[in-house]
């Protein structure tokens, strides 16, 4: 069975109801009714989401989606208190934004390792007849319930953590161009939709340096509302601090134009989300080892010119132009980070 990427998740969360405070009198000698020794009932367990770096997919929990926390334990006498239950950690991966079912409210943007959010607080274990002991009343038969769990649907999506976006029509050669400057891997072949699932290369230029690049499949008009892999992947845009924009000749396809490509999944991505307008984009001309696409090269020239868009002429087969683009893309994001240093992502809830 192969991998499986899975990006979107809704999971039942129940937190844990506290245990029941008890009522209890401890047996000595001149001491009304024996005294009063109830202890304190436990607290219930909380729901918590945590982001683990090792995982990649929500896939988990399209086939666990019940996510619930135990119950605190009930107080016992001679002023016993009950055992708090453990809170249910549930891990999922970086990126993971966690948005209520209901409401469709952010409730919280994982966008880092280790980083946690409470989604469902247990209940307060209650209080045993020993906390209402008082001069008036010293022999209290009186005990508090615990406190009810939370309980909430919500939904997960993952979105990608990726400096650079790669994105254009289906067969304009990402794939291929991701293998060729880091260690990605994907299935390469020439037929529409070959990646099924976003790809992830980390990029290395210069001495230290190095970005992640993501490879976002399936792409096409009419994707802002779902055609082809559409909506299921444009989210995975929304993060990148640069777009690089794909565009290639398909002979065989008479509708197909480099530029009226280019215009139409801008549109796309525009429509989706309209700050992804904001984010630099370089427009790359690919298999310029073939001679009817180098023959497009000086109107894609003039157009990326007059759009004051960074162009760039490569070959992902032969490799022609990549080393240039690499270096582009370095010296950009490195400037962008110099301009806004500070990450602005809003971070989760602390616990």
């Amino acid at each position: 069975m192969g991998y499986k990427f899975v990006d979107i998740a809704k999971i039942y969360a129940r937190s844990g109801k506290g245990g029941a405070g008890c009522v209890s009198f401890r047996r000595e000698a001149n001491v009304p009714r024996g005294g009063p020794d109830g202890g304190n009932g436990g607290d219930g367990g909380s729901v918590i989401l945590k982001a683990d770096s090792s995982l990649s997919t929500l896939l988990d929990y399209r086939y666990h989606p019940r996510q619930m926390a135990r119950n605190g334990s009930p107080g016992e006498g001679r002023q016993k208190s009950g055992k708090n239950a453990d809170d249910k950690i549930v891990k999922v991966p970086v990126g993971t934004v966690i948005i209520n079912a209901e409401t469709n409210e952010n409730l919280a943007d994982l966008h880092a390792d280790g980083m946690s959010f409470i989604v469902a607080n247990g209940g307060r274990g209650g209080k045993g007849n020993l906390h209402f002991k008082s001069s008036t009343h010293k022999a209290p038969r009186i005990s508090q319930p615990g406190e009810p769990g939370e309980e909430l649907e919500i939904r997960l999506e993952l979105k990608l953590l990726a400096d650079v976006g790669l994105i254009g029509f289906p067969n304009v050669g990402k794939s291929l161009l991701i293998s060729k400057i880091s260690a990605a891997r994907p299935k390469i072949a020439d037929y529409p939709f070959t990646t099924l699932v976003p790809n992830l290369g980390v990029v290395h230029f210069g001495l230290h340096e190095h970005f992640v690049v993501a490879d976002v499949p399936g792409l096409v008009v009419g994707a802002h509302q779902g055609t082809g892999l559409g909506t299921q992947f444009l989210r995975h845009v929304e993060r990148v601090k640069h777009i690089v924009h794909l565009i290639t000749v398909e002979p065989d396809l008479d509708e197909r134009e480099p530029l009226p490509d280019f215009e139409a999944i801008e549109m796309e991505i525009q429509k989706h989300n309209p700050k992804l307008a904001q984010v630099p984009r370089t427009l790359v001309l690919n298999r310029m080892d073939l001679d009817f696409v180098q023959a497009y090269e000086a109107e894609v020239a003039a157009y990326a010119k007059d759009k004051n868009l960074p162009f760039f002429a490569i070959s992902a087969a032969s490799g022609v132009g990549i080393d240039n683009l690499v270096k582009h893309l370095g010296h950009a994001l490195q400037q962008s980070k110099e301009a806004d240093p500070e990450d602005k992502i809003p971070a989760a809830a602390p616990l």
